[in-house]
């Protein structure tokens, strides 16, 4: 089934910042690691475009020693996939802020392709990003998305070839997720001195949006990005801000420059 297009609330704004000029920020939270809702609230009223619903699972092989501590909290809690749809149903009680499921393929096919993308419709989310699914394995999960109008987005990384690309492109519903480097999620104080140039090549050869993930946690990198992208994502430095107690909100606006 192919899915129409603008049907969602991430391609329409993605549409919106295009349109605006502006350069959006998405705000990822582990789900089940402290009380995700009012979080979700507290990044949108500070400045989020879009969230992430981190879904957390035992082995995030992409993520971080700061997120891989959020999941095993989050796990102990004894947090499910029904706990991430409660999540979004609550939160779209309030608010239409665009909703992205983050897993790993694992507990996606252990649920049923069919049957969470039924309830997460449902529950309000628009789109899932997996991170260890190739798109050229990704028929079943696609078709199980789209039948009920949602995305599926796939990832870019600086290692990525041309041909790779295209089809990412291709695959990819709304955006692309842009790795800005090689290995896993953190915050970092410097990044990558090759992201710009190689940034700008990959963007080129694109006809979706480019949302650029991993390490950005400072004002300066929101400064240095925005021109060269559609949003940055910011993860770790919302995680830890939750960990320790700290505001997630202020995380927010100090990149944004707003505090």
């Amino acid at each position: 089934m192919k899915r129409d297009s603008m049907t969602n609330r991430v391609e329409r704004l993605f549409a919106r910042l295009r349109a605006e000029h502006r350069c959006g920020l998405i705000a990822y939270v582990t789900c089940g690691d402290g009380d995700t809702v009012s979080i979700v609230e507290e990044l949108e009223a500070a400045g989020a475009d879009a969230i992430e619903l981190g879904i957390p699972f035992s082995d995030p092989i992409a993520d971080g020693p700061v997120i891989q501590a959020a999941a095993q909290r989050a796990l102990a809690r004894g947090t499910t996939i029904h706990d991430v749809f409660a999540i979004a149903r609550a939160v779209r009680e309030r608010s239409e802020i665009p909703l992205i499921a983050f897993s790993y393929l694992n507990p996606i096919l252990r649920y049923g392709p069919e049957r969470f993308a039924a309830e997460a419709k449902a529950a309000g989310i628009d789109s899932l990003l997996l991170t260890d699914l190739p798109p050229e394995d990704s028929a079943d999960v696609r078709a199980a998305l789209h039948a009920q109008s949602l995305g599926c987005v796939f990832l870019l990384a600086p290692t990525s070839t041309d041909p790779r690309i295209r089809k990412v492109d291709k695959a990819s519903d709304g955006f692309v997720y842009y790795v800005s480097t090689t290995g896993v999620t953190g915050t970092r104080n410097d990044l990558d001195p090759a992201l710009l140039g190689r940034l700008d090549e990959v963007r080129a050869g694109l006809r979706k949006p480019v949302a650029v993930g991993f390490g950005i946690s400072r004002h300066e990198h929101f400064t240095l990005l925005r021109d060269h992208c559609d949003a940055i994502v910011v993860g770790s430095a919302i995680v830890r801000a939750v960990a320790e107690g700290r505001s997630a909100g202020a995380v927010v606006r100090t990149i944004l420059g707003r505090e």
